[in-house]
């Protein structure tokens, strides 16, 4: 009996179809996204708890003694501050300060730089928070003629934190001016 050569050609393209031969590659296609690192952030930076917490922004609370000493008016004593962008009438207090504390009547004491955070967040990461906020402060008032050796800094972290609301917690992120010895 003889094969039509249609079926023929149907019978041996079938048979080619399952054979060994591994199929065409397909067409390059991305690799997964799974291998590849997120780049939104860095390994090292822990993700911010408190979005609305920018470590640059906080608030100065100036002492009495110091507000006293530095005639400094109470409507100057508590203000925004912005390390990246420090306001034109806030570099007149910062000037205030520096000059006090260089050859005022605060000249020969120590200026101390307490940072503190809110209580939201890791108590680790609120305390290096504290840190870097008295650490931006001291840098805007060297640059304003405080020799840097006459400041110290420290962080309270949320130890003295007593904020239960956005209010009462942007209270908390501060940083406290004080004179030491």
């Amino acid at each position: 009996m003889r094969i039509p050569a249609i079926i023929w050609f149907a019978a041996s393209a079938a048979l080619a179809a399952c054979g060994s031969d591994p199929p065409p590659p397909a067409k390059s296609a991305p690799p997964p996204v799974a291998s590849q690192p997120p780049p939104a952030a860095p390994v090292a930076q822990p993700a911010n708890p408190k979005p609305d917490d920018n470590p640059t922004q906080s608030n100065l609370n100036i002492s009495d003694e110091i507000r006293k000493a530095c005639g400094i008016t109470d409507t100057e004593a508590f203000f925004a501050f912005d390390s990246a962008n420090v306001r034109p009438q806030d570099k007149v207090v910062l000037k205030k300060l520096a000059d006090c504390f260089s050859t005022g009547p605060m000249k020969g004491r120590h200026m101390r730089l307490v940072g503190h955070a809110d209580p939201r967040g890791d108590e680790e990461y609120n305390r290096v928070l504290g840190q870097r906020r008295a650490d931006n402060v001291k840098g805007a008032i060297a640059s304003v003629g405080l020799d840097s050796a006459k400041m110290d800094t420290t962080s309270r972290g949320e130890d003295d934190a007593t904020g239960t609301d956005d209010a009462g917690w942007a209270k908390d992120r501060r940083v406290d001016i004080l004179a030491g010895s």
